[in-house]
């Protein structure tokens, strides 16, 4: 079986080499970069066995992107504290979804109308939320999402393209990423939230796809892979209505 393994870093911004991946798996590095050829240097080495082949790094890129604990203990948040986030970040606000279904929609008044064929009234649905995203964006604050499409849509994927109007109605910018694209850059198999380029909120789901917790990531190296995940992301995704208007001549 395959190694799930996750890009890390690498030490230059021009070729990519030398990087370090993380198995997610087993935990394990993987470390590429230049060999070491020199005959002299490598009658130097203690402990080369046959089939290893020593390569050259910069120290930086150990020390910038290498694991910093031998066991990482998640600082999982409560739901009080997740949601104070979006009242105290300064700048942005930025999120990434992944998921084929949210458990959380289906119960819903408005996902019954929608999946009955309805149209959807999405004004004064949450007044609370919406008016805290008003209050936020006219302090000028951005909220951005981009949201991973099947091909073809799932019905809570769908929704949440109908669900985009009210998001954008209170100052939230919606963007739609095909699953294709996504699993082409490498993104994330993960939900999470991003504030101000500095700290992540990881959303961890069960199997029913019901948000459990939220894991709070401050370390520079892991929140960096976030933000060039989101960078990928946005490059790529389009405008919500932009994708939504695709769609409708793909059904025709």
């Amino acid at each position: 079986m395959a190694r799930r393994l996750r890009f890390n870093g690498t030490g230059s911004g021009v070729n990519g080499c030398p990087s370090i991946h993380e198995d997610l798996g087993t935990g394990e590095v993987v470390v590429h970069g230049p060999a070491l050829t020199d005959p002299e240097d490598i009658a130097q080495l203690r402990h080369l066995n046959e089939g290893e082949v020593p390569i050259v790094v910069p120290r930086e890129l150990l020390v910038d992107f290498g694991p910093k604990e031998v066991s990482r203990v998640p600082h999982i948040i409560g739901l009080d504290e997740f949601d104070r986030l979006f009242t105290r970040f300064e700048h942005t606000a930025w999120r990434l979804e992944i998921r084929s279904r949210y458990a959380s929609d289906e119960p819903t008044e408005t996902y019954a109308q929608f999946t009955r064929g309805e149209p959807v009234d999405w004004e004064g649905v949450d007044a609370e939320w919406c008016a805290e995203r008003r209050e936020q964006t006219a302090l000028g604050k951005r909220f951005e999402r981009v949201r991973v499409v099947d091909a073809p849509p799932t019905a809570g994927q769908l929704y949440l393209l109908d669900n985009a109007r009210r998001n954008s109605a209170v100052g939230e910018r919606i963007f739609s990423l095909r699953r294709a694209d996504a699993e082409r850059l490498g993104l994330p198999s993960e939900d999470f939230w991003i504030f101000d380029s500095r700290l992540v909120a990881l959303l961890n789901f069960d199997d029913a796809d019901n948000l459990v917790d939220v894991e709070l990531i401050t370390e520079p190296a892991a929140v960096l892979r976030y933000a060039m995940a989101r960078d990928a992301a946005t490059h790529h995704a389009v405008p919500y209505e932009e994708f939504a208007a695709w769609l409708t001549t793909q059904e025709a």
